[in-house]
């Protein structure tokens, strides 16, 4: 009889985790002091319980303590020999620096983003899509009384709603976070754009949010480029203004070299040039209007550069249609950062794993799955490659099984 070969002797959970390095968590803990007056819930054991939780969209610590005694003797193969309450996980939530989980997150992106880069080297992959970098920031809505500053009201309550701000930087070519900071929602956004850790040929695409002269002209200075959106509001003098036709004399596009002046603190006036490229969008049937200081590419690859920003909407919309992120662990803010960071660990940690698979997975079927069988003794790979297969083994293997005995036998 074949045997079966997606069958393994740890959970695929068990599989997930070896992606992890125990030695350099408890590492990043001691160094934050996560272990003090620690006895046995240590932050490995705490990170494996919360991307346990994570990653099974668990939306209450009652969900995952039950859970965990559900699964007790399958996550004692994973080191928890020990029974877990909620107050357990609650106190280290509040407790346990958020500090060690955004040191682990960016210690696994560092060890695995060459595995998240696509091949700059396939002829399909535009040239610059190796340097552009998109920035962002989603917020995440909270119902509680928090650290956190409003947006807006409780459309039935009239309660003042709090608001968390991530904001995040990804490399197009990775499509995970490479750079990541929470703030306040009522926080402007155009604080996350920092000329001096950019280097001459990066390209930075971002939403209209983060225009600043001084910073662009910054940009410049540096040798980066930047493309956004225009704002309607902003005024300039315009130094040339060309437009290409079709050959049916409808606007094709219209680029206009433009300058921009302002006096900012201190009284420094910033003269900053750059270019406006108007297109139409078939797909919206609209005009849009984009800024940018690259004065000598063409507008097809501005117009590229620029859509590749829908790139970072679509992690956004990755996380939280996959990962709980509606309901927290926790109300103080350290209990929401952790569940943040360990978001974004399990979302990093897929798309690994994605990555290894011959199969074509959407993230969100691959997701699901892996949550259906995340405590079944299967292995990831043999399954997830071929899972028709494996199952018409298990069938043909259970057809010539003996019958089972019945009640009268």
């Amino acid at each position: 009889m074949r045997k079966n070969s997606h069958f393994s002797g740890q959970p695929l959970y068990g599989q997930v985790i070896k992606l992890l390095d125990k030695s350099k968590i408890l590492y990043f803990s001691r160094e934050n002091g996560g272990e003090r007056y620690t006895k046995r819930f240590n932050c490995w054991i705490h990170l494996v319980v919360m991307l346990y939780a994570v990653i099974m969209r668990f939306d209450s610590l009652r969900e995952i303590t039950v859970s965990l005694l559900a699964e007790t003797r399958k996550l004692a193969h994973l080191g928890i020999t020990f029974k877990i309450g909620r107050s357990t996980l609650a106190d280290a939530n509040k407790r346990r620096p958020e500090a060690i989980f955004e040191a682990i997150y960016r210690d696994l992106y560092a060890t695995y983003r060459h595995v998240l880069s696509s091949d700059s080297r396939s002829h399909k992959t535009p040239k610059w899509m190796k340097r552009l970098q998109i920035i962002d920031s989603t917020t995440i809505t909270l119902f509680s009384n928090l650290l956190f500053k409003g947006v807006g009201r409780h459309p039935k309550t009239g309660k003042k709603k709090g608001g968390i701000k991530v904001h995040t930087v990804i490399h197009a070519n990775e499509g995970v976070p490479s750079d990541i900071k929470f703030t306040s929602a009522a926080t402007n956004d155009s604080f996350m754009l920092k000329p001096t850790t950019l280097s001459k040929g990066d390209i930075m695409a971002m939403d209209r949010a983060y225009i600043d002269y001084a910073k662009f002209q910054q940009l410049t200075e540096r040798g980066v480029i930047y493309v956004t959106k225009m704002k309607k509001n902003l005024k300039y003098s315009v130094l040339s203004d060309t437009m290409y036709q079709t050959p049916d004399g409808l606007m094709e596009v219209r680029i206009q070299n433009v300058e921009f002046v302002k006096q900012i603190r201190g009284g420094e006036t910033i003269h900053h040039k750059s270019r406006i490229i108007t297109y139409v969008d078939a797909k919206k049937r609209k005009l849009i209007s984009l800024l940018t200081n690259d004065m000598d590419s063409d507008p097809d690859e501005i117009i590229a550069i620029y859509r590749q920003r829908w790139e970072i909407e679509l992690l956004f919309k990755q996380m939280k249609q996959n990962f709980p992120l509606k309901y927290f662990y926790g109300e103080s803010a350290n209990a929401i950062k952790i569940q943040i960071w360990v978001t974004l660990i399990a979302n990093l940690l897929l798309m690994v794993m994605q990555k290894g698979l011959k199969r074509q997975w959407s993230f969100s079927g691959l997701a699901t799955m892996v949550r259906i069988t995340l405590m079944y003794y299967v292995d990831f790979h043999s399954l997830f490659n071929n899972p028709e297969k494996e199952w018409e083994i298990i069938l043909s293997e259970a057809s010539g099984a003996p019958p089972l005995p019945t009640l009268f036998d």
